[in-house]
This record gives C-alpha cells, structure tokens and sequence, in this order.
C-alpha cells in the first residue's frame, strides 16, 4: 500500500503565503492609520488650545509662525492616514531584524527630545526653531503626497517614484524629516540633545542604504536613477 502521507510545508512558506495575502496587508495598514489619525486628531486639539490660550502680547510673527507650523504637522500626519488607506500592495522588502529596528527608531526616536529640560529662546531663535518646523513638516507633507501609494515606514518596495521632489534628490523625505528635527533640537538645545540628533541622522542614513537596497533589488531601473540623482543634498551627498 501506497504511502498517502502529505509533505508537510515548511513554516516559512506558509508565512510566506500569508504575507502575500490580503487579510495581512489590511492588518499591516493599520497601525500608521492609527497613528496618523490619533496623531493628527491630538495635534488639531492643541491647535485650538493654543488660539485660546496664546497671550495677547505675543509678537504677531510667533504667533502666525506656530499656528502654521501646528497646521502643518496636522496635514502630514492626516496624510499618513490616508496612504495607509489606498497605498500599493509590497512587491518586496528588506529581511532581518536590523532594518525594522531601524525604521522605527527612525521614525520615533526624536520623541525622546521630550525627556530633555525645554530651553529658554530669544524671540529670535523661536521664529527661527518653529520655522524650520513648519518648513520640515510642510515640505514632508507635499512629499508623502507625491509618493501617494508607494509611502512606508520600513523598507519596501511598493511603486517606483522618480518624478517632482525624486527628480532632485533620492530621500527628500528624510531631507525634510531631519531640517524639522533641527528645529525641535534648537528648542531643547543642550549636549544630550545634539547626541540624539546625531544618532537619530545616523539611524535615517541607514534607512536609506536599506531602502536603496530593496528598490535596487526590486527595480532594475532604480540602478540608472541612483546613478544621476543625490541621495540627499544635490552635488554634494
């Protein structure tokens, strides 16, 4: 009598499988919709607080910098939600630990920025520290919506984009990421501050050789576009 036994599949292909399905990438959508709704929702509330609350002898230029600066952080977070919605489908990703180590400490380490005293600035360095905020913010904001279905937190390959802010530079998001961080450093500036902003530059330039790595894998025309584009200060790196 025959042997009627099945071969037993090998627990990585069955992961396999199932992170090809479409129940586990609706649950992958959710986390960054639950950030980016909580976030934009809590940001939206502080924003009225602080129209009721902000001190009427508050120079006109500090006042209209942070309202701007707040409306933008609301608009990128509220965009994450939306693209967590209607992005693509993964058609590759980086394997390891070390990459999703750091994509998160990417992108959540610069909370930490709250443990530290706040600093005392002039008049001055508050518009100039809330000013590099709004134009991070606001520039991460025009960003994610030209990536639009191709935006993720770790490395993934979704749809190639080359075009509008891609055609100058290779990580304009991280680009506009770090000059927001800056002017969050400025405003706890002190020794500890500066270490965790070069860690956190250091984790963001790791995040981009593990990305580059899976786009090159994924895409055989990213090669010619590496090639010809800065990765993120044009003529220079």
């Amino acid at each position: 009598m025959g042997d009627i036994t099945q071969p037993v599949r090998p627990a990585g292909m069955l992961l396999a499988k199932l992170q090809q399905s479409r129940v586990y990438d609706s649950l992958m959508r959710l986390p960054m919709l639950v950030y980016g709704t909580l976030m934009a929702w809590g940001l939206g509330d502080e924003l009225a607080k602080y129209v009721d609350t902000a001190a009427p002898t508050l120079p006109n230029a500090v006042y209209g910098i942070n309202i701007a600066m707040r409306a933008s952080n609301i608009a990128f977070f509220a965009l994450l939600a939306m693209v967590a919605v209607v992005r693509a489908r993964v058609k590759g990703k980086a394997h390891g630990v070390e990459p999703r180590i750091s994509a998160l400490l990417g992108a959540f380490l610069v909370y930490a920025i709250a443990l530290f005293p706040r600093r005392e600035l002039s008049v001055d360095g508050e518009i100039a520290a809330t000013t590099l905020i709004f134009l991070g913010t606001a520039l991460a904001a025009y960003v994610v919506t030209q990536l639009g279905r191709s935006f993720s937190v770790m490395a993934e390959a979704r749809r190639l984009v080359t075009s509008g802010a891609y055609r100058i530079v290779r990580h304009p998001l991280y680009l506009a990421e770090e000059i927001a961080v800056i002017g969050v450093v400025m405003q706890f500036l002190s020794g500890r501050a500066l270490l965790l902003l070069a860690v956190h530059v250091g984790v963001q330039l790791r995040r981009m050789r593990n990305e580059e790595a899976i786009l090159t894998r994924t895409f055989p025309e990213y090669g010619a576009y590496q090639e010809k584009t800065a990765r993120l200060i044009p003529g220079i790196y």
